[in-house]
C-alpha cells in the first residue's frame, strides 16, 4: 500500500490505550496514513493535525457518533474514503458509513481483512472511480480534505461535480444532509437549496 500521508508521532497515549491491541499495534508501527491518491485514510493516535486525529473523530466536539445517530460513541472511527464515508470497527468486526443517508453496513471482516481487500482492489472496493476521474482531469486532493460531491451521490444525476474542500466541512455538511433526507423514500424527488461553502 503506497501512501501520500504518514502520520506524525504519536502523542496520544490514551487513545492508544482505548484500542484492541492489533489496532494499537498499527499505529505503532505507522501511526495513520493516506493511500491511493487520498482514496483512504486512516486516523491516527495524534492530537494535531485535528483532522487526523482518531480522539477527535472519536471523542471529540464533532465525533462521528454526535453528528450520525447510527454510530455508537463505542464504534471505533479507524478511517474514511475520500468522500466522507467512514469506516468504523465494532465487536472487530468492520461498518461502513453512508455518510450520505447516515446508513450503516457491515462488511463481515476484521480489519486486517479489510486492509488486504482494499490492497487488492482499491478502486472497485472502494467505490473510488469518481476519484480516478478527478485525478485524471488534474485534480489534487490534498492531506485534510475530502470531495464535496455535487449533486449528492444519492441524487439520480449524482457526482456531477467534485472539488476538495477541508475535512471537517465536509463532515459536517453530510451529517446535516443525512438528517434532512431521512425520512424521504427512496425515488422521492427532493430540492436542494445550497446555502454553504459546499455550493459548486
Amino acid at each position: 500500500m503506497q501512501s501520500s500521508y504518514a502520520g506524525p508521532p504519536i502523542d496520544d497515549q490514551y487513545i492508544i490505550g482505548k484500542l484492541p491491541e492489533y489496532l494499537a499495534a498499527m499505529l505503532v508501527a505507522q501511526n495513520g496514513w493516506i493511500a491511493y491518491s487520498g482514496g483512504l485514510h486512516v486516523r491516527g493516535a495524534c492530537l494535531d493535525p485535528e483532522w487526523h486525529s482518531l480522539r477527535a473523530a472519536w471523542e471529540g466536539e464533532n465525533a462521528l457518533y454526535r453528528l450520525f445517530p447510527t454510530v455508537s460513541e463505542n464504534d471505533i472511527p479507524i478511517a474514511e474514503d475520500c468522500f466522507g464515508d467512514q469506516f468504523l470497527i465494532r465487536d472487530g468486526l468492520v461498518l461502513r458509513l453512508f455518510s450520505e443517508t447516515g446508513e450503516l453496513e457491515e462488511l463481515g471482516i476484521s480489519w486486517p481483512a479489510f486492509l488486504n481487500r482494499v490492497d487488492e482492489q482499491p478502486v472497485e472496493f472502494l467505490d473510488l472511480q469518481p476519484l480516478t476521474r478527478f485525478s485524471a482531469e488534474g485534480g489534487i486532493l490534498l492531506p485534510g480534505e475530502l470531495l464535496s460531491v455535487y449533486p449528492p451521490f444519492v441524487a439520480k444525476e449524482g457526482g456531477a461535480s467534485l472539488r476538495p474542500i477541508p475535512n471537517l466541512e465536509r463532515r459536517r455538511f453530510l451529517a446535516d444532509f443525512a438528517r434532512q433526507i431521512a425520512d424521504v423514500d427512496d425515488g422521492q424527488q427532493i430540492e436542494i437549496i445550497v446555502k454553504s461553502s459546499e455550493s459548486q
